[in-house]
């Protein structure tokens, strides 16, 4: 049991959230014609987000294909192969921060415990969907123990960062990994930057089931806000709901012993993680 109450638990059930990419992806940025347009429309984009449409799969292949031979950075945050939608993450710095941050202050914890020599990062992994249709993603920041559970290589833990990709946006990517991984993710953390009102928004989903569903919900067990303050000097950073916590059972996939315990993003840690997030704003 952590020794931190977590906030109330909201199904995803009272949040518009679809598995439907048409949904909350609607309003398309470029119509793939070809690579170097779109390479070039994705050097000029100002946010960390861009929508991609009437990407074929074999069109898909010949971009992935040149992004490897260019050595390019920009990840696929989805490729949605039937309505033929990429969505790609831009790796600025907001948003390399924004999920790097974190994931590096539950890895020092890992270190510190001794236990990373049992902890697998995966960082930008590929991983595709399990049925037919071609889909795939790549992760912000992820990580799954090791050794590896038989036959998949699906993270027990995923960060999904977005600046300019709204938080709609993310939590529909939130549904993607606990859906396509046959419920193998068991957390997902989704880091949106909220700039008109200077605070950084931190959700925490799980699944469970609920009474109004007995098959598996993505269900949201912590909603953390960091805001910026900028009367006072100097600077200061204001969390409600934390820490965040980071359960053991989920990330491990197995009981904890008598060593073992959950991992706890502090408050202090979580002002230390936004200021560093507002250094690249």
């Amino acid at each position: 049991m952590s020794r931190f109450p977590s906030s109330t638990a909201r199904s995803a059930s009272t949040i518009p959230i679809s598995t439907s990419p048409e949904k909350y992806y609607e309003d398309p940025t470029l119509k793939f014609t070809n690579t170097q347009d779109l390479f070039q429309k994705i050097d000029s984009v100002s946010g960390d987000f861009l929508i991609v449409t009437d990407v074929s799969p074999s069109s898909f292949a010949q971009i992935e294909e040149e992004r490897s031979i260019r050595g390019r950075r920009f990840r696929w945050r989805r490729y949605h192969a039937e309505p033929q939608i990429l969505i790609v993450a831009i790796p600025t710095g907001v948003h390399e921060s924004l999920h790097q941050t974190l994931y590096l202050q539950y890895h020092s914890q890992l270190c510190r415990s001794g236990m990373e020599k049992t902890w697998a990062t995966k960082g930008s992994a590929t991983f595709p969907a399990s049925h037919a249709w071609g889909d795939s993603a790549e992760g912000d920041s992820a990580g799954g123990p090791k050794p590896q559970r038989r036959g998949n290589d699906w993270p027990s833990l995923v960060i999904e960062a977005g600046d300019s990709e709204s938080l709609n946006q993310l939590r529909t990517d939130m549904r993607w990994w606990f859906a396509v991984s046959d419920h193998e993710v068991k957390i997902v953390i989704l880091a949106k930057l909220d700039r008109r009102q200077s605070k950084i928004i931190l959700e925490k989903w799980e699944e469970a089931t609920t009474k109004r569903a007995a098959a598996l919900q993505p269900v949201l067990k912590q909603d953390i806000a960091i805001i910026r303050d900028e009367a006072t000097n100097p600077i200061s950073y204001n969390v409600t709901n934390g820490p965040l916590i980071l359960e053991f059972g989920l990330l491990f996939l197995r009981e904890p012993g008598p060593q073992d315990s959950d991992f706890i993003i502090s408050i202090s840690d979580l002002q230390e993680y936004a200021e560093d997030v507002w250094t690249h704003v």
